[in-house]
């Protein structure tokens, strides 16, 4: 197999970190080990070791929930292993670590990390026009570092002594998914005796980032009124479990279709929309997936929660809602949810392990 390796080498020059790839797979019930080199030049080392660590973090603040000014940083998961001088207790090289030994030559040294699955995925909150700095969310960095000891937060490491590689644990869309759900209503007017019935449905459960969302949507006015138009509005919610029960809500989609249903008729038809990022650049605070220097990612993928898992360790937990809502003449307006599930396809060829 061919791999792209990812490599950062510290400003000292005496470390370089070698990855063979930055997106690592939480399958719900299992995920990728996130296996490495480490190079290491022990020439101006001293009495100073070389570590190498895994942190989840969760940054928060700036001004992203009117928290003005505070800037907030949790680690949620934090492990680190001693590569230099090595300790002798190592595990049989995985077949990526083979070839990113190759490339480091004979100063370089394995890693593996194992990561619990209770685990939050990458998660980015959309910075504002104005916002500097690293973005809001939660991360998974690689740091590589010479120091005397693992993690005495009085001992200063230099800058020029560590090197670091951002890395993502994300989710795919699983094999088998449930079917998509339904809800409906049946509402009555002041001064009519009849109601207008609404069924809203999905055809499935699960769509993926870009893919049209067909909503299949059935009326039965049994009114005297008119059916005007349909609005359809797709909102995100994201629920900051880490740090204050802070939910919030933020609209994705809204889009009217001049549909009418005239007096004592009924309607049956699949009305499709898009949600996605691209129409949705500017509002800041939108949870997107966690993403990697500035390329291009999309709106966050909706939570997949194994059932008894402790929702606190999450950190962010992303959801969407369809709400299908008719607009009746001199009546006001009758409205059905829908959650809405939003993934990536497992990419071809990626068995579920």
């Amino acid at each position: 197999t061919a791999y792209r390796v990812y490599k950062k080498t510290s400003g000292n020059g005496s470390l370089t970190l070698y990855l063979g790839r930055r997106d690592f797979v939480d399958h719900v019930d299992t995920v990728d080990p996130v296996d490495g080199v480490l190079k290491v030049d022990p020439a101006e080392l001293g009495d100073r070791k070389v570590w190498v660590q895994l942190v989840c973090a969760f940054r928060y603040g700036r001004d992203d929930l009117d928290v003005i000014g505070l800037s907030f940083r949790k680690d949620i998961w934090i492990q680190q292993l001693q590569i230099y001088p090595p300790t002798g207790n190592s595990s049989p090289n995985t077949p990526m670590q083979e070839v990113l030994l190759k490339k480091a030559g004979d100063q370089g040294y394995p890693f593996i990390f194992h990561l619990p699955t209770n685990l939050p995925c990458s998660v980015t909150l959309q910075p504002g026009p104005e916002d500097t700095g690293k973005p809001c969310g939660v991360d998974f960095e690689v740091k590589a570092y010479i120091a005397k000891e693992a993690d005495n937060p009085d001992e200063q490491v230099d800058k020029k002594d560590t090197c670091r590689l951002i890395i993502r644990k994300i989710q795919f869309a699983p094999d088998q998914t449930g079917v998509g759900p339904k809800s409906n209503i049946s509402k009555q007017f002041m001064m009519s005796d009849k109601p207008v019935h609404l069924e809203a449905s999905l055809e499935k459960e699960i769509f993926y980032h870009g893919d049209p969302v067909p909503i299949k949507i059935k009326i039965n006015n049994e009114t005297s009124k008119v059916v005007k138009k349909i609005k359809i509005t797709v909102d995100q919610t994201t629920d900051v479990v880490l740090y204050s029960a802070d939910k919030y809500t933020k609209n994705v989609l809204s889009e009217e279709f001049g549909e009418t249903v005239e007096a004592n008729s009924t309607f049956e038809k699949a009305l499709s929309i898009i949600p996605i990022l691209v129409n949705n650049k500017e509002k800041r605070g939108l949870a997107l997936d966690g993403r990697l220097k500035e390329e291009d990612t999309n709106l966050a993928s909706t939570t997949m929660l194994r059932p008894g898992m402790d929702k606190e360790v999450l950190g962010i937990l992303v959801s969407y809602k369809i709400k299908i809502n008719l607009m009746v003449s001199r009546g006001g307006d009758v409205s059905v949810e829908l959650p809405l599930v939003l993934m990536h396809p497992k990419p071809a060829g990626k068995k579920q392990t």
